[in-house]
């Protein structure tokens, strides 16, 4: 049987909306069919009565008005158009979010008109009766969120389609054939969207990169990127100049500084860290208190503002940290080299110290450009066994860095032990004052040398990462006090208060398990959500409630208006420990240096925009690696299709279970139908599937043992057979 050929083009067959756009743009002017039909380009028959029956369907749901027989008139237009965005859902229908709406406005599939997900659109709202849910009709899409987007091709003999495995994409796009480029039937590619035809039910398109086959490692990995607009590779011009720069310490720039390079100074990282951006020197005073530097890599006096090297920097904006990669924000040659803090070396950095009490309290700081002089470098693993030990000074060969068992300068271990206690009185003070831990459980992958996955395990924070943390924090907020209180334009960290009715929400579900959330005020719901996070510790549900709790919160975000770090609890916030991976850091130790020399106030706007870019950024890098998560999950368990895992349901829908499996965090669905023991329906206001036999349920935190039924690695989605109850 030869395969049908898929046509691109078909008649328009609802003008409804092309009416309506006509319409509103030419408010104050009646049109009839005739006019109408000549704006819409066509003439024949069947169109001029598709228009007239429209125009009657319109004047009957009072969307227009017939002003005289024959001639419409758009009705109310300052009432019931509105400017905001799409957000699709994996139907093919949409919600219009708008400020002016408490509701999101649904917009049927008929109604898009072309939009697509996070667009920019102008809807018409209408049913906006007492009781009813709105309903919209979009208009215009007035800018697209995405051109480009990642797909598999599919070859005709004059055309392709390519069709993406995004949920949201309810369309596949026609590439022409004199625009398919490189790419074979079956590739994954990267398209970009150049028009789309009154007629046409489909974008048209071109190919613009290759990526692979689907399913090939490199394939997904750079399919990931590319789906985010996120770049793999820095450009040749980028990489030559940054190569050109001269990256020795001078003596002329030595003598601008303040020298630091015989003090103390170690850092710590993970173990496998290329690139060490951070570090901690510590001395004792003559007064009992003690000199504690937090050192940063001074990536601003290499990165100079309208460079290309700095153009990119800032395009970037992040490093995207992938399963297998790094994505670097610099070239390696600053990012892993001159900028980085490395042990035997010397240094430039941008340093915040303070002299501190043995209580831990702020006596004195000062800020400015220093030079360093790394004594030590050690892996969280080995600056938690100086902890865990207090005494012992040799470090063990199954943690240390270099394969070798060495001992620790008894200087190194009395600093080591003096930082870990300050840090836990800065901890405990910080949770006092409402400041909610969030220590999630990270996964993490042991990778062959082909990027293979051969393990999971689990990054638990321990002392050793809460020192570090905790003088960060401390140069963060008093770096973003100083010039937070001189009422000067910034860039800080911010973080709202959390969102009300996600937290009743997650108060529904924790009720299941016995937990609840205290709501009297702010200060209120942080301590409760901290002793929340303390009760699950270590428990089955731990990882779903983690999950709740952090979707509850408002997202962190960079902008130039300071309203405070809801979950640090502080006034001022600010990133400044990070310059080699983030951007925002650079500009913060740019407009911290200029104030030092007096700068006055630069442009709120200009920096206000670059904090929104950052901000964008920021998600979408965190959505890409989130993805390489779920794809590394997917080819893991790729391999262990016929074992049985002991899972716990996280999450329960009218179609199927979501089932997290416990030994290595990986989540899946059972569909509905394939739950065997009895006929099951979905119970909304219990969050369970309930037999309709046996009345039992299926809820969330219930274990239950399943296997893997499908392992879809271009989709990053796992299937589960539901194999029996946990009893």
């Amino acid at each position: 049987m030869s395969k049908k050929i898929r046509k691109p083009i078909k008649k328009e067959k609802d003008f409804s909306g092309k009416i309506i756009k006509i319409l509103s743009q030419n408010a104050n002017k009646p049109f009839n069919y005739k006019q109408i039909g000549a704006k819409l380009e066509v003439d024949d028959t069947n169109s001029r009565n598709q228009i007239i029956k429209e125009l009657k369907i319109l004047a009957s749901q009072k969307k227009i008005i017939e002003t005289e027989p024959g001639k419409y008139l758009i009705k109310a237009v300052s009432q019931d158009y509105y400017e905001g965005t799409i957000d699709m859902t994996s139907r093919k229908t949409a919600y219009f979010i708008c400020d002016e709406f408490e509701e999101d406005v649904f917009i049927p599939t008929n109604n898009l008109n072309r939009a697509l997900d996070k667009d920019k659109v102008k809807v018409y709202v209408y049913n906006r009766r007492k009781g009813k849910r709105p309903e919209g009709e979009v208009i215009e899409v007035l800018e697209r969120d995405k051109t480009e987007f990642v797909g598999v091709i599919d070859m005709q003999p004059n055309f392709a389609f390519v069709s993406t495995a995004n949920p949201k994409m309810y369309t596949d796009i026609f590439i022409p054939k004199d625009k398919i480029g490189e790419a074979e039937n079956g590739d994954v590619v990267l398209v970009k969207i150049e028009d789309w035809p009154k007629r046409a039910d489909s974008p048209f398109g071109s190919v613009i990169r290759v990526l692979g086959k689907p399913g090939e490692h490199n394939t997904e990995i750079h399919a990931i990127l590319a789906e985010y607009g996120l770049p793999s590779d820095f450009p040749v011009e980028v990489e030559v100049y940054a190569q050109k720069l001269d990256t020795s310490i001078q003596e002329s720039e030595i003598a601008k500084r303040r020298d630091m390079r015989d003090t103390l100074t170690f850092t710590i990282d993970p173990k496998d860290a290329k690139d060490f951006d951070d570090a901690l020197s510590f001395k004792k005073l003559e007064n009992g208190n003690f000199e504690i530097g937090i050192h940063i890599a001074d990536v601003s006096y290499y990165l100079e503002e309208g460079t290309i090297l700095d153009d990119e920097a800032y395009q970037r904006a992040t490093s995207v940290y992938l399963v297998d990669r790094v994505v670097p924000m610099l070239p390696e040659v600053l990012s892993n080299f001159a900028c980085s803090l490395r042990p035997n070396e010397e240094k430039y950095t941008f340093s915040a110290v303070f002299e501190v009490s043995p209580t831990a309290q702020v006596i004195n700081q000062w800020f400015g450009r220093t030079v360093i002089y790394s004594d030590q470098r050690f892996a969280y693993e080995e600056a938690q066994h100086i902890i865990e030990t207090k005494g012992n000074n040799t470090i063990p060969v199954d943690i240390s860095i270099t394969g070798d068992s060495y001992v620790v300068s008894d200087e190194i271990v009395e600093a080591t032990l003096k930082l870990d206690e300050l840090a836990k009185i800065l901890r405990k003070k910080r949770m006092q004052q409402g400041a909610i831990s969030f220590d999630k459980v990270e996964v993490k992958f042991n990778l062959d040398e082909q990027g293979e996955p051969e393990g999971v395990y689990f990054k638990i924070s321990k002392d050793a990462n809460h020192l570090i943390e905790e003088f960060m924090l401390l140069a963060n907020r008093k770096v973003a006090e100083y010039i937070g209180k001189q009422k000067k334009t910034f860039v800080y960290r911010i973080h709202d208060e959390p969102n009300e009715d996600k937290l009743i929400a997650m108060q529904t579900v924790i009720a299941k398990f016995g937990y609840k959330i205290d709501f009297r005020n702010k200060g209120d719901i942080a301590k409760s959500l901290n002793s929340l996070m303390e009760e699950v510790n270590g428990k089955k549900e731990q990882n779903l409630i983690d999950t709740l709790a952090i979707r509850s919160m408002s997202k962190a975000k960079y902008s130039t208006d300071n309203i405070g770090h809801y979950g640090l609890a502080f006034d001022y916030y600010s990133h400044f420990t990070s310059p080699i991976r983030r951007y925002p850091d650079v500009m913060v130790h740019r407009l911290l240096q200029y104030y030092l020399d007096g700068g006055a106030s630069v442009d709120e706007e200009t920096y206000e925009t670059k904090c929104l870019h950052c901000s964008n950024m920021e998600s979408l890098a965190t959505n890409a690696e989130r993805d390489s998560i779920k794809y590394m999950q997917v080819k893991y368990m790729q391999d262990h299709q016929d074992e049985e895992f002991l899972g716990v349901i996280s999450g329960v829908t009218e179609w199927g279970i979501y089932v997290e499996i416990v030994s290595n965090k990986c989540e899946g669905m059972v569909r509905i139908r394939e739950i065997k023991d009895d006929y099951y329906t979905f119970d909304e206001r219990q969050y369970a599937l309930v037999g309709a036999t046996s009345n039992r349920l299926l809820q969330l935190g219930d274990e239950i043992y399943v296997k893997v039924k499908n392992a879809d690695l271009v989709k990053k989605q796992l299937d589960f057979h539901f194999l029996r109850r946990a009893e």
